[in-house]
């Protein structure tokens, strides 16, 4: 762990060295910006001076020594255009931004590839990288916890990028930049360190600090820069509190070889219920099967059984219907009879019918033998005389007729 904060700086360089001194740095210390040397000057006016003087020489002369002095004017001419086209480019790295002034104004930025400044009060006051992200390092040392125990250093590391070359350089400037973000990262380090008690110190390796990145970036973004990371990689206790640690990490190992060792015999008593409990199983599915064969053979008896009240239900069901149907039959047989004897005496009330009304006849035939029978006497109608001789002599005979037992005695007829 370094045991200083990085250090951050501007030089003055030329522009062959600056890209040099962007990359690498110098002397171990942070170079973000350069400002180059300005190698641009009024020396080609000489030759443009020059250049006049052999021109008036050439137009003055005449021979070959105008021709020498016309030539070496346009030479003189010539080596100045080109000595001052040379000057004039400005060539911008990839990743670096070029602040542009004019009489000591700044006036722009320049971007990255080559540019042409003309006028030798139009110049670069500094080249800006802004494209790389910076790496910082801060060890804060002393910084008390939430118990006031100080610890002994927590380094801090954290990445920068410039956004705003124009902010940058005419705000603050490399070297007071370097004093500015030291003191902000030790405020924001000791206000951590304030919120963490000291048996958690160990915690910040790593830990989450976005809201420490935040502030950052809310305190350094008014001077063109942005941080773009942080984080804490490293935390070292005080010597006091490292020996309680090491006495606490030690009762520790101890404590995990008692349970590593308790683990161990916590597995073997394990192992050993495990082979009870498959010995165990392997009675009960021995059980088990003797029960199932019980079982079965329980339920073949029970078949049997079954089968055997079955034939005695179905020979007592075959003696009931047996008797059924004799009683059936013996039913029917007497019913038959009934039905017989009901014939018998259906006939037997004909026949009797038939004597009734035969003897009926009889009796009407007697009836009628003894019946009074007409008499009829035969008059003559001719003599008036005889007819009255005639009913007189019925009217005798009539009673006795009457009282003769229906026997018909014989009249004569008179004539």
């Amino acid at each position: 762990m370094s045991s200083e904060f990085s250090k951050i700086k501007e030089s003055l360089a030329s522009w062959s060295e600056i890209r040099q001194l962007l990359r690498g740095g110098e002397s171990g210390q942070l170079v973000p910006v350069v400002i180059p040397k300005d190698r641009r000057g009024f020396a080609w006016l000489t030759l443009v001076f020059l250049a006049l003087y052999l021109a008036g020489t050439a137009l003055l002369s005449s021979g070959v020594f105008s021709g020498l002095a016309a030539l070496g004017a346009v030479l003189s001419l010539a080596v100045a255009l080109v000595w001052l086209w040379r000057r004039a480019i400005i060539e911008i790295e990839e990743g670096t931004t070029g602040v542009r002034s004019r009489w000591g104004a700044i006036v722009g930025t320049l971007p990255p590839g080559r540019h042409y400044l003309w006028l030798p009060w139009d110049r670069v006051d500094a080249v800006v990288d802004t494209s790389t992200e910076i790496p910082y390092s801060a060890p804060i040392v002393a910084c008390p916890t939430a118990e006031n125990v100080p610890l002994k250093s927590i380094e801090f590391f954290l990445k920068f990028r410039i956004i705003d070359p124009v902010a940058f350089v005419r705000t603050i400037g490399a070297g007071n930049f370097d004093l500015v973000l030291s003191s902000a990262v030790q405020d924001a380090i000791r206000q951590r360190s304030r919120l963490v008690h000291t048996e958690r110190a160990y915690d910040l390796r790593g830990s989450d600090v976005g809201d420490m990145q935040e502030l950052l970036t809310r305190q350094l973004g008014r001077y063109g820069v942005r941080i773009t990371g942080a984080n804490i990689p490293d935390v070292q206790l005080p010597d006091q509190y490292q020996q309680h640690l090491a006495t606490r990490e030690k009762v520790a190992k101890e404590l995990s070889a008692f349970e590593r060792e308790w683990e161990l015999t916590r597995k073997r008593r394990i192992d050993t219920l495990l082979m009870e409990i498959e010995r165990s199983k392997k009675t009960r599915d021995a059980r088990i099967v003797e029960v199932r064969a019980a079982a079965n053979t329980a339920r073949k008896d029970v078949a049997r059984m079954l089968e055997e009240h079955e034939t005695e239900a179905q020979r007592v069901r075959w003696e009931i219907e047996a008797k059924g149907r004799a009683q059936l039959t013996s039913a029917e047989n007497e019913a038959k009879g009934l039905r017989r004897l009901a014939d018998a005496y259906r006939d037997n009330r004909a026949v009797l019918q038939y004597e009734l009304a035969r003897r009926r006849l009889d009796v009407g035939a007697k009836l009628a033998e003894n019946a009074p029978r007409p008499v009829v006497v035969r008059t003559d109608g001719a003599g008036g005389e005889s007819s009255v001789l005639s009913t007189m002599l019925l009217a005798q005979i009539l009673p006795q007729l009457g009282s003769g037992n229906g026997q018909v005695k014989r009249v004569v007829e008179p004539n």
